[in-house]
């Protein structure tokens, strides 16, 4: 059949894979692509549409495991028959007033949450995935240990050690999907009404989390070493939610230092913790990384929880939490009940490619990459240097403009927007009763953008902030 003619939007938020997906599976369900119709090869339809072949494979692997089309070996990719294929027809959605959808229109999204998915190890995962099922052993799909697949949680532990320092045995690790989920494993295991300090700005889905679930809050405030350990012990808190490794969302890195001050205060009172979240400690771009803090601790009072959303994906959606060893018995009585909500399949996926090499390979080339957009981003920043301020620039994939000459956040957000660009005002992450800053900062997060395109937003800002003034 002729190469099929897509128009693909570039700078949309829509991955490409998934554009051609979507408009095939449109013209399968009206007809515009009848059963039996062969579909161009992958090379020819990527070489067509000036994409790289994995995306096209991803999107006809997508249709594939849908039932929208068939691969016939050694002959190609086929229409399915739809009779009896089952798909639910999309409601039409209320139209938006003509200036709201303007304003959420943005060909560059600074978004301080984003990862870059062109650079997913598509062709180790499909690899691993398909050795993975192929071995016919039914266990996987039946349910496992709560705590999550023994193997999985032996090779976290050793990775652990060798990256972050830190100490743990396969015994006190649990395996959930995302972080989220272990910070409400958490409560379910203390139950309601425990008092916990968090600093301002920080993670507002912990914030919310904590206190949706009948937690009380203490703010306390943050200097340039993070959590201000005076302010905590003039608390009543029970509980310690720190970022030390790179505050977020203010990229602070705690010194070694108030380290130590904070185990202090948590090894002086019975019962007392620190939630130690190293959310992104994988990307780091100045100095050698401080060991996380549960390395240090020698009170048992650090439970260490940490992701691989940032690192490989976060539709990945595993995440793992070391409880101190005093807490075992707790979780015994209180948090076995909670089946793991990971899939044995994938967390034997994870544990096949931490083991076989891929995770280090991966992480070698997104810290090159992520290194690559920080740089060429901090190099077009150079002039706006008379306006504003950077920091947050030595760890993580975001840095922070603190405005200089008098402009307005709202008003940096605004100007940005009106040039298609979406930055981030800093303010949004201050919580509780915590003043909101003197200064004026945007966030800039650049994981999900391409060299060039930095360079195309840095210059629509450059207009934005610099022509204006």
């Amino acid at each position: 059949m002729n190469d099929l003619t897509i128009n693909l939007d570039v700078h949309s938020s829509v991955p490409l894979y998934e554009q051609i997906y979507k408009y095939i599976k449109k013209e399968i369900q009206s007809g515009g692509l009848p059963f039996g119709e062969r579909l161009p090869s992958t090379r020819k339809l990527a070489k067509y549409l000036q994409v790289s072949r994995t995306t096209v494979d991803m999107a006809y692997e997508q249709l594939v495991s849908e039932g929208y089309i068939e691969a016939k070996p050694y002959k190609g990719y086929f229409i399915c028959e739809l009779e009896g294929l089952y798909h639910l027809e999309p409601e039409s959605a209320p139209e938006k007033p003509e200036k709201a959808a303007v304003s959420e229109t943005y060909r560059y999204d600074f978004s301080p949450n984003g990862v870059d998915l062109n650079s997913f190890p598509q062709n180790a995962w499909r690899k691993l995935s398909k050795g993975i099922l192929l071995e016919e052993n039914r266990l996987l799909f039946q349910l496992g240990d709560p705590q999550g697949e023994y193997e999985l949680r032996g090779t976290i532990a050793q990775y652990l050690h060798q990256a972050r320092g830190v100490e743990a045995a396969p015994e006190q690790i649990i395996i959930g999907a995302g972080n989220d989920f272990l910070l409400l494993l958490l409560c379910s295991m203390f139950g309601t009404g425990q008092r916990i300090a968090m600093e301002s700005p920080t993670y507002k889905k912990a914030y919310d989390l904590f206190r949706n679930l009948s937690n009380e809050v203490r703010i306390v405030e943050m200097d340039e070493s993070g959590m201000r350990i005076d302010q905590l012990a003039d608390t009543d808190a029970q509980i310690a939610y720190v970022m030390p490794s790179h505050q977020y969302p203010l990229g602070t890195v705690m010194p070694v230092k108030r380290r130590m001050q904070l185990l202090e205060w948590a090894g002086t009172a019975p019962g007392r913790y620190i939630i130690e979240d190293d959310y992104d400690s994988e990307f780091r771009y100045k100095g050698k990384p401080i060991p996380a803090l549960q390395g240090y601790d020698r009170h048992d009072r650090v439970i260490y929880i940490g992701t691989f959303s940032k690192s490989i994906a976060p539709a990945i959606r595993v995440s793992y939490m070391v409880l101190p060893k005093q807490l075992m018995e707790l979780y015994r009585r209180r948090g076995r009940t909670i089946s793991c909500t990971v899939s044995r399949v994938d967390q034997m996926l994870i544990a096949a490619f931490l083991n076989e090499g891929y995770y280090e390979r991966h992480l070698n080339k997104m810290r090159a990459v992520y290194k690559g957009r920080h740089d060429v981003l901090l190099e077009e920043l150079r002039a706006f240097r008379r306006v504003c301020r950077i920091s947050g620039e030595n760890a993580g994939v975001h840095i922070l403009l603190t405005f200089t000459n008098g402009m307005k956040e709202a008003e940096a957000v605004s100007r940005a927007a009106e040039r298609g660009v979406k930055v981030y005002g800093l303010s949004w992450y201050f919580v509780g009763e915590a003043k909101l800053p003197a200064e004026e900062t945007v966030i800039l997060g650049y994981a999900n953008l391409q060299e060039e395109e930095i360079r195309d937003a840095a210059a629509c800002l450059k207009e934005a902030w610099l022509e204006a003034v």
